[in-house]
């Protein structure tokens, strides 16, 4: 299979001004129809329509057939060693299967530093602003490049789980979410979409499970619940909008002033008292109504390239109610399939991203 090559520079007046002003709204920047909008079903989850769905292409298709033979061939980008790195890059994700644990971790060596009495005594917080400070402190020291907090809506909610499809409801007193963007590398994404892009991906992966694991422990050794959560639970995007943390772009990801599309996110519900954040907005909207950067450089045409969003959505696995511009996942996947690994390049081209215009896989290794 042939791939274009993107150009990653872009013109001036396509580019979204350096320093661009991020303004408190007083609403999150995203409009939704509550007649037509529900908690996302994850029946309809692209993964799990892999292996349930048997009308769309994508069924019972993977990303190894096509994988395996790029490393036969020894593509650039694509080869033993590329290959080696991206699988590494999710090891924490994969292998730490209790990184989202809803309860306290146990010790296999039993109890560090204090025992394990000490935090079933509620910390008593009397400035809750100070203990907010704190709390985005240590997000920030176990990894977090940004972090926000939010009211819960619960309207984010998934309706059920991802692998047995049990209901989801999280106890009232949960009524914050801590929301964590963790930074992918820059030159790696910029190489979308080859391996090193994946292996960025990877690492997002693999600190979302670490740093949202470490606030969750952090919280109950104060004596309060915590649930970590990444890709699951709830929809990220719009909780993360909620805390503060940005709009959401053309391409479905969420745009960060600090980092564009180039993170990854993860959250920590949890009843410690804390103060909310507010919506931000800096223009998105707008820059990405003229932009279109990331649906030309979709190899597959799956992002639109209207003016305006829409409330249509582009294939049975987006969730109705929310006007923006949906992403056809059946075709990105379906892409994933026939490139042998996943696909970042909605993220490289875009402006905000700030990735390097050129770069070879020569300087990556380098």
């Amino acid at each position: 299979m042939e791939f274009r090559v993107v150009e990653l520079s872009f013109s001036p007046e396509r580019a979204p001004r350096v320093g661009s002003r991020v303004r408190r709204a007083v609403e999150p920047r995203y409009r939704v129809d509550d007649s037509k909008l529900s908690r996302y079903d994850q029946r309809n989850l692209i993964f799990n329509r892999i292996f349930s769905d048997q009308s769309w292409p994508g069924f019972m298709r993977t990303e190894e057939e096509r994988g395996l033979q790029n490393i036969a061939e020894a593509r650039p980008g694509y080869d033993r060693v590329d290959y080696a790195l991206a699988e590494a890059s999710w090891t924490v994700h994969d292998v730490w299967t209790d990184a989202f644990s809803p309860r306290r971790l146990l010790r296999p060596g039993g109890p560090s530093l204090m025992g394990d009495r000490w935090h079933r005594d509620r910390y008593e917080v009397r400035n809750v602003a100070d203990m907010t400070r704190k709390l985005k402190r240590a997000a920030k020291l176990y990894g977090a490049s940004l972090v926000g907090i939010a009211e819960l809506d619960r309207r984010w909610l998934y309706l059920n789980r991802r692998f047995d499809l049990e209901p989801i409801e999280l106890p009232e007193d949960l009524r914050y979410a801590v929301v964590m963007a963790i930074a992918m590398d820059e030159v790696g994404i910029a190489l979308s979409p080859a391996c090193p892009a994946a292996a960025a991906t990877g690492v997002g992966y693999s600190m979302m499970a670490f740093t949202a694991s470490c606030l969750a422990e952090f919280i109950r050794n104060l004596g309060y619940s915590a649930l970590p959560a990444g890709n699951d639970v709830a929809l990220s995007i719009p909780i993360a909008i909620d805390a503060g943390l940005g709009q959401l772009g053309r391409n479905g990801l969420l745009i960060t002033p600090q980092f564009g599309p180039r993170v990854r996110l993860c959250k920590v519900f949890t009843d410690l008292p804390l103060e909310p954040d507010e919506p931000i907005d800096f223009g998105v909207t707008e820059f990405c109504r003229r932009c279109r950067r990331c649906a030309e450089a979709c190899e597959v045409e799956a992002i639109s390239k209207e003016t305006e969003p829409s409330w249509t959505p582009a294939c049975r696995s987006n969730n109705p109610g929310a006007l923006k511009w949906y992403v056809n996942s059946e075709r990105c996947y379906q892409f994933w399939c026939e490139n042998g690994t996943d696909c970042s390049t909605c993220i490289a081209v875009c402006p905000y991203s700030k990735v390097p215009s050129r770069v070879s896989l020569e300087e990556f290794w380098g």
